[in-house]
């Protein structure tokens, strides 16, 4: 329906002055009653004269109140927004129907509550994160929202949610390809979810300072399983190294074979030397030498 929506606060000055220039009323008011109660004037005539000003004292001093460094006042007149007051120490407004809300705009944090979830390929992982906010604009806390502190938790775990089903856990194939990952990248992932939760919190008025994974990890029922898989991962990829530097060695062992003309060797030979080499170098356990004597020739007896 029109007119529905929701309604943009302006931050703006009140109409509100240091505290301590309406403070000498008061205190004078009260000076004078006391002296003339201590110089015995009657009663009747001091509260003939005297009543007005308390009545008077008392409404202004209905309008004093306190702002704390880092901290702010809404105030509202009639239902209506009259500015937000982050001037530090005793302040006076109008004390006529004026409502002051207390605003906190000092730095806090929270650590969201463990979530499971299926990251990009289907895993179901468990994470948790760590969210550093302030309140930037008072007004809008205050009428953009019930609850920024309750808005933000929520918010913030629901934008932690949406980025863990958004990319893959890791592996060692997803570093080798460079994907973006969970596990590998966390300074980026720490940099897209905390651009993801400001959008989400952008009308409480509060600005993000961090945002980051702080527990990570795969579910219990599949943890075994993909421990065996990274260790298979890992297995192949120091397979392949191993296959590459033997090659590598077989090659240089031939061309220098050829160079020096040490022996020469026939292609059978050749296949043969390439054959024990690779085994030798690319096998897990140690090489055991096998010495090839041949056939054994007998000496003929002397006839006698």
């Amino acid at each position: 329906m029109k007119g529905m929506g929701l309604q943009t606060i302006s931050e703006r000055a009140p109409l509100s002055v240091s505290g301590y220039l309406f403070l000498i009323f008061p205190a004078a008011v009260l000076i004078c009653l006391t002296l003339a109660l201590l110089n015995g004037v009657d009663l009747e005539d001091l509260l003939s004269f005297g009543l007005p000003l308390l009545v008077i004292a008392s409404l202004l001093s209905s309008g004093f109140y306190i702002v704390q460094p880092n901290t702010a006042r809404v105030l509202t007149f009639l239902g209506r927004y009259a500015g937000t007051d982050a001037n530090q120490g005793l302040r006076w407004t109008i004390p006529v129907l004026i409502g002051r809300q207390h605003v906190s705009m000092r730095l806090r944090n929270f650590e969201s509550a463990r979530s499971k979830v299926n990251d990009a390929t289907g895993n179901p992982i468990e994470i948790a994160g760590i969210v550093v906010w302030r309140v930037t604009s008072p007004a809008a806390s205050v009428f953009g929202v019930d609850d920024a502190a309750q808005y933000v938790s929520i918010q913030s775990e629901a934008a932690i949610r949406a980025l863990a089903s958004s990319y893959p856990y890791g592996s060692a194939r997803h570093l080798q390809t460079g994907d973006l990952t969970l596990l590998g990248h966390p300074g980026e992932i720490a940099d897209r979810l905390k651009d993801a939760l400001q959008e989400r919190v952008s009308d409480a008025g509060v600005d993000i300072i961090e945002a980051r994974i702080s527990h990570l990890a795969y579910a219990p029922e599949i943890a075994a399983a993909m421990l065996q898989r990274q260790q298979a991962d890992a297995l192949v990829d120091a397979r392949e190294v191993l296959v590459e530097g033997a090659v590598g060695i077989v090659e240089m062992a031939l061309a220098r074979l050829q160079e020096r003309e040490i022996v020469e060797l026939s292609l059978e030979q050749k296949s043969a030397l390439v054959a024990n080499l690779l085994v030798v170098l690319s096998g897990e356990g140690s090489a055991q030498p096998v010495i090839q004597a041949g056939a054994v020739v007998e000496t003929p007896k002397p006839v006698e």
